[in-house]
């Protein structure tokens, strides 16, 4: 068979998800009001998170930059969706294709980093939660968050510079409606050993290694909140993580679902990605959104019982609800004095970033 350096191919064929023009008109149509409303979800809640000074609390810092690369991911593979919807040869440019494939891994890989921190987020806020101002300083979380952003670039880099070399045959056809690693070596005609151990290194990574650090913090949490004495308690221990679990399982349930199938082009195939690539990131901020009426009831505790109370110049540190009867070896004594600033403020800067603030 005659190969092609990808240099002389200018282009790859995409797989139609139908061939009935009417359809694909209802399918533009569905996917562009999805696209839409990532777009605005995401952007809503990265302007309140920016706006709100009471959000400025690390997990809101996670949740912000979680927000941002769903943006980055929906618009690569959507956009050129609907391109393609819309177009009556669905093609990519081998420029486009390889440009596609950069930002895939970068946002795919740096979504998956930054839930395995939050994870961690969680875990230090109701196992340690007397020790979560220590534990999620402003440097620790700064370098969970763009160390995330490094590793997803660090592993689009290398995965697409050795895609570069690649010798593509005379058959161009993706089986895919966008261009994935996946998808792409299947076509190459020349030896793709390396390519092959590129990409599993990057899906143990970040796919094994981020959901075994996710696995592992909630193991920890579960078995926390399970220790409880009273049923609010753990309600309420149980609702500062809801939201992140919701998405992590989203996330690694239909991202498995879509890497579990062959790259056939089958139906089911197509469900599962669409559910991962087009769903999932409009999915998030509303599940975040959804849980707002719990972070105002945790503000409200700010200025109830369970956060430090101020009498006669001295303040009082009264336990978390949903953690009394629980302690750690380790944690401070339940109850401490601070010195109260001027004005009422309280000397102590823990307890701005007390767990209650969070999610």
């Amino acid at each position: 068979m005659a190969l092609r350096n990808h240099s002389t191919i200018t282009e790859f064929l995409l797989l139609r998800l139908s061939a009935n023009p009417n359809i694909q008109a209802l399918l533009f149509v569905l996917f562009l009001g999805i696209y839409l409303l990532t777009i605005m979800g995401n952007l809503m809640l990265l302007l309140v998170i920016t706006a709100d000074s009471c959000l400025h609390t690390p997990m809101y810092f996670f949740l912000s930059h979680l927000s941002f690369v769903d943006l980055c991911f929906s618009s690569v593979i959507v956009l050129k969706m609907l391109e393609n919807l819309l177009s009556q040869r669905k093609t990519i440019s081998v420029e486009g294709c390889l440009a596609q494939v950069f930002f895939v891994f970068v946002t795919a890989g740096t979504e998956a980093c930054l839930l395995s921190g939050m994870a961690y987020d969680r875990y230090a806020a109701i196992c340690r939660p007397l020790l979560y101002g220590q534990i999620m300083g402003k440097q620790l979380y700064m370098h969970l968050v763009w160390g995330s952003w490094g590793l997803g670039f660090l592993g689009a880099l290398i995965n697409v510079l050795l895609a570069v070399n690649m010798v593509f045959c005379e058959a161009k056809i993706i089986h895919h409606y966008s261009c994935e690693m996946p998808s792409l070596l299947p076509l190459s005609c020349s030896d793709i050993s390396r390519n092959l151990i590129a990409l599993l290194c990057s899906t143990l990574l970040h796919g094994l290694g981020t959901f075994l650090l996710v696995f592992l913090s909630y193991t920890r949490i579960i078995s926390t909140i399970l220790g409880i004495s009273s049923t609010l308690g753990r309600s309420k221990a149980f609702s500062t993580c809801s939201a992140h679990l919701t998405a992590v399982t989203l996330y690694y349930g239909s991202g498995l679902l879509r890497h579990l199938m062959p790259n056939s082009g089958s139906p089911i195939e197509l469900i599962f990605s669409v559910q991962y690539t087009v769903v999932t990131p409009m999915l998030n901020p509303l599940i975040y959104s959804l849980k707002n009426k719990e972070v105002k009831g945790e503000r409200s505790l700010r200025d109830s019982s369970d956060l430090p109370q101020l009498h006669k110049g001295q303040a009082r540190w009264k336990r978390p609800a949903f953690i009394e009867g629980h302690r750690e070896p380790g944690d401070p004594e339940p109850s401490v004095l601070v010195t109260p600033r001027p004005g009422g403020a309280c000397a102590c800067s823990a307890l701005h970033s007390a767990p209650t603030a969070l999610p």
